[in-house]
Formats: structure tokens, C-alpha cells, sequence
């Protein structure tokens, strides 16, 4: 036995000191399993011990730090940890404040495909789910407002609030909709700066109590990927904007004034290299960055309620949650793990394709919401060509003014490989949706045939996400799946366990593998900074059922 501890337990440097004594019961893990079970039991401190000339690991908790008075059969303490528990992980006031038990959240994704019933599986278990509205018509965000609404036990859940560029009024129409509904909590995602109806949703309904201290009812966590932006979020409503809403009768100047000293987002979310929309930042940069942001901007304006900053993009297992903790995380959010899992609003062919992806697989294409801008977003590239096309058309928008400029052989391209329909034909189904959804498109088309084109490359670019989400299998090869490197890493974690398969990935079971695992990680370089080093045998943490997991918290 002692043969097997000494291979699974080693120091790191040659002559290393011990801390203190171990005292009383010297119990120890002679074994593999009973090294991980001691480790496991996050409510005890675990040490190790210098017993008979190898190391052990105990639980035992009766120590002794003076060095000077070696208790009567005590054992020198090489290294200990003391207690933990998930719910300790990250910052307890983002839990307090929002109603959690845990410091985690299920990002947004487009078209729904963040659903209701993801939501309310991870609600349900004590994080919270926001609802991916992007993309969709006020009248489908609102049946999802209702399925929240309506469920038999109330969750914590929040919405998705996308910047819509080309469509400032649907931007208006939703806020109008969380307003009218009292959704108290707004994931803000794809902001380039602060817009007038994020500020309308921030202030609508600010007081202050009768100890005197401002009340917002509506929240904002903000997931951005540049400082500057960060900047933004994280300093009070534009003066302007305030005076606007102060014009237009939807603010008191007393209101006004209180928003002035609020930042329009108290909650920021360090999005790196995730699926969708991103800059792929490297989140060791990033989150550092936007943290010491954070930091000099509360000094700056001194709010009453302390700004925070979250972890997001790149999160795909426990190794990865662990390390956002580490970097002072205040929650995480994960996106990319969930569409693969069964709660999410997309197809099984959709899911089975992500369950096969690799850290490699993914491409940066043409964004449907922001095309003439240039904006990309992150995709799937293995099994499908939908990247390379979407990529055609932003170099056909760039090249021609118009589908009368175009030589036989795009045009051809264009219609038998892509459209799969002639322009003409095209035009008309698009003409006809932008009749209801925004009606100026259509008299800008008519005089700008420039932005025709690209009406209709979008009308590609927003249906071939809609086909991936239906399971359409004469558009496979068009499916657009908003994927970053995450979903590889998940994968690759997974293999050899019943995650692999995607029928088994439930959100709730993913997400409580990621905080415990990211717990057992963070015990296992506590030691390694004490200079004890665990074989891999014992460091790896491997997929856990749900069950498991909440028989040892």
C-alpha cells in the first residue's frame, strides 16, 4: 500500500519544511480511491503528512502550527487545505443579489436556441439561464416571457437584449417588451457602445428607498470583449441620453439624477474566444484587463454597490472553470457546452455535430445582424461549408454594387450553390418578411440596390441558422452553428464517458461537473503550491453523474 501512496504523491523540490503537526487520529488514504474520496469532502481540510517516511494524505483536522513543541505521537505536516464549498466559488454577493446558489450562468444564444427549458433546468438548480431572443420577432420573445412566467416553480431567468444596428426600432420593440413583462434582468451582448433603448430599460422605475439609497428594478449584465466597450458599460447613462428620456416624459429629472450615479452595467462578463459574436480574445489577457478596469472605475465613481466582473468565452471544463475562479471570477458563463446539451432550443443533428467538434473546428463567418459592417461571429466549420459561403457573399457585397454587375459565373455560384433560388425569387420572400418586421428596409432596397443585395444575403445568413435549428436535412451543409473552441475542449473531456454521446448531456449535470470539478482543481493546486504534487491518476478529474456529485456536497 505504501508503495502505491508513494507513487501518487510526491513533492515537488527537494528538502522541503513542514508547516506544523498532525495530531490525534492519524488515519491516511492508502489507495487511489481513498486519496480522491479524502480530496472529494470539501467540508474537511486534507493534509499531508510525513508518516514512516513517505507522505500521506488525512482529513484529519487536529493540527498543530508550532514548530517549536512536536506534540506527544504527532506526525509533521507537510501541506494542508482548508474546507471549501462550491457555493464559495466566486462572488457570493452575485448569488445573493440575484436570488442563486451558485456563481453561474447559461449565456445567451440566438433564436432561442438558450430556451425556456434550459432555463429553467438550470434555475431550478440554483443558477440562472438567459433566453436567447436574437433574432427573434417580439411575439416569439414574448411566448417565451410567458413559458417563464408560467412554470410551477419560479426560477431566476433573465433575457437576451441584442444591439440590432439595422434595426433600431425592433431594439426599441424589445424593451418595450421587457418593460411591459417586469423582466428585471438583461443579458446585453454585441454592443458597440450605449444605446438609448439599454438606457430606457436601465433607469425605467429607479428610486430611492426609505434609507436612501438608489433602487434600479432592472438589471444589465453586460458580456463584452473590449476595454473601451467595458468602459462604457461600466460608467453611469450618457448625460444626454438621460435628458432625452427626461424629454420624452419616460424619466422624472430627479430620476435623472439618480441614474447619473449608477453604472449602466453593474455585472460584466469578460467575453473571450466564445461561439457567436467575439473578438476571440485570449481570456488571460482579457479578463485581467477588464478587471483592473473594474477596479479603477469603482474607485472613480465610488458606487454604493461594487462593480463586478464575470468570466465568459472558452469555459469547457472543470480545468477552465478552475482557472477563471482563480483569476478572481465572479461568476462564469458557459454557452457553446449548453447548445450541445438536450434542454437547448436546436436539432439532434445539430447536437450530434457539435458533439463531434474539435478545438479546430471552428471558423469565423459573415454576421447576419451586422453584415455590411463587416462583423463576424464564430461557427461550426466541421460538417458543414457554411463559413466558406457566408464569406462568398461579404466578398460579393464588397465587389459589386449590385446583382446587375455580376459576371455569369458568381451569379451562377450565387444561385445554383447558395441561394439555391434565383435573386429574383429571393427578393420576394425577403420583401415579403420585411414587410412586418421593419417596412423601411424595403424602401431603401428599392432606391439603394446595393442594400438589396444585401437583404438578400442576409435572408441566407439568417435562414441557415433557423435550418441548423430545425434539423433541416436538405440544408445540412448550410447549417450555420454558433460554436467556439469550448465546445472541442468539452469533448475531448468527455470521451470514454456517458457525456460523449450527446442524448446524455443534461445541462444541470455538465454544470455541476464544471463547479465541483473547478473545486477539485482548485484543492489540487492548492497543493501544488505547497509543493505536494498529485499523480495524474488523482489531478485528472474525470465526468461525474449528477447524483454522484450531490452525494458528496
Amino acid at each position: 500500500m505504501h508503495n502505491e501512496t508513494r507513487s501518487l504523491i510526491k513533492p515537488s523540490f527537494d528538502g522541503q519544511m513542514h508547516i506544523g503537526w498532525q495530531k490525534g487520529d492519524t488515519k491516511t488514504a492508502e489507495n487511489a480511491q481513498e486519496i480522491r474520496d479524502i480530496l472529494y469532502n470539501f467540508n474537511k481540510p486534507a493534509a499531508v503528512i510525513l508518516k514512516d517516511g513517505e507522505l500521506h494524505l488525512t482529513s484529519c483536522a487536529d493540527f498543530s502550527f508550532d514548530l517549536n513543541t512536536r506534540p506527544g505521537g504527532a506526525f509533521p505536516l507537510m501541506a494542508m487545505v482548508g474546507p471549501a464549498n462550491i457555493e464559495n466559488l466566486g462572488d457570493p454577493s452575485f448569488c445573493r443579489d440575484y436570488g442563486l446558489k451558485y456563481a453561474y450562468v447559461g449565456g445567451s444564444m440566438a433564436h432561442g436556441i438558450s430556451s425556456p427549458e434550459l432555463a429553467l433546468a438550470l434555475g431550478g438548480a440554483g443558477m440562472i439561464g438567459f433566453i436567447g431572443s436574437a433574432g427573434d420577432s417580439p411575439a416569439k420573445v414574448e411566448q417565451g416571457i410567458l413559458t417563464m412566467k408560467s412554470a410551477k416553480e419560479p426560477v431566476p431567468f433573465g433575457f437576451n437584449l441584442i444591439h440590432s444596428p439595422n434595426e433600431p426600432g425592433l431594439e426599441n420593440a424589445i424593451v418595450d417588451l421587457y418593460l411591459r413583462h417586469e423582466i428585471r434582468l438583461v443579458e446585453a451582448s454585441a454592443f458597440l457602445g450605449i444605446t438609448l433603448p439599454l438606457v430606457r430599460y436601465r433607469v425605467s422605475g429607479i428610486y430611492k428607498d426609505e434609507a436612501g439609497n438608489i433602487v434600479t428594478p432592472n438589471n444589465v449584465i453586460a458580456k463584452v470583449s473590449r476595454v473601451e466597450v467595458a468602459a462604457k458599460f461600466f460608467a453611469p447613462p450618457p448625460s444626454k441620453m438621460l435628458q432625452e428620456l427626461v424629454g420624452q416624459g419616460v424619466i422624472t429629472a430627479q430620476q435623472a439624477e439618480w441614474a447619473s450615479q449608477i453604472p449602466v452595467a453593474r455585472d460584466l462578463t469578460s467575453e473571450a474566444d466564445s461561439g457567436g459574436h467575439t473578438d476571440n480574445r485570449p481570456a488571460v489577457c482579457l479578463h485581467p484587463t477588464i478587471v483592473a478596469l473594474k477596479n479603477r472605475m469603482q474607485k472613480e465613481y465610488n458606487y454604493a454597490k461594487p462593480l463586478r466582473v464575470g468570466f465568459g468565452g472558452g469555459i469547457g471544463t472543470p480545468a477552465s472553470a478552475a482557472a477563471a475562479f482563480a483569476m478572481g471570477a465572479a461568476y462564469i458563463v458557459l454557452g457553446s457546452v449548453h447548445q450541445s446539451c438536450i434542454e437547448s432550443g436546436t436539432s439532434d443533428t445539430a447536437r450530434l455535430m457539435l458533439a463531434q467538434a474539435g478545438q479546430a473546428d471552428t471558423a469565423m463567418a459573415p454576421a447576419g445582424d451586422m453584415f455590411e459592417m463587416g462583423v463576424t461571429v464564430q461557427v461550426l466549420k466541421r460538417g458543414t461549408m457554411f463559413a466558406m459561403r457566408a464569406q462568398k457573399l461579404y466578398e460579393l457585397f464588397r465587389k459589386y454594387n449590385s446583382i446587375e454587375e455580376f459576371s455569369a459565373a458568381d451569379r451562377q455560384n450565387l444561385e445554383k450553390t447558395i441561394l439555391r433560388d434565383t435573386f429574383e425569387n429571393v427578393w420576394a420572400g425577403t420583401a415579403e418578411f420585411f414587410k412586418q418586421r421593419d417596412p423601411k428596409q424595403i424602401e431603401r432596397a428599392t432606391a439603394d440596390p446595393h442594400h438589396k443585395m444585401a437583404l438578400v444575403f442576409r435572408w441566407y445568413l439568417g435562414l441557415s441558422s433557423r435550418w441548423a435549428i430545425s434539423g433541416d436535412e436538405d440544408r445540412r451543409v448550410d447549417y450555420q452553428i454558433w460554436c467556439g473552441p469550448a465546445m472541442g475542449s468539452f469533448n475531448e473531456w468527455a470521451k470514454g464517458s456517458f457525456f460523449e454521446k450527446p442524448e446524455n448531456r443534461k445541462a444541470v449535470d455538465a454544470a455541476l461537473n464544471m463547479l465541483f470539478g473547478a473545486a477539485y482543481e482548485l484543492r489540487i493546486a492548492a497543493f501544488r503550491s505547497q509543493g505536494i504534487v498529485f499523480d495524474s491518476e488523482i489531478s485528472d478529474f474525470r465526468p461525474m453523474t449528477k447524483e454522484e456529485i450531490l452525494a458528496k456536497i
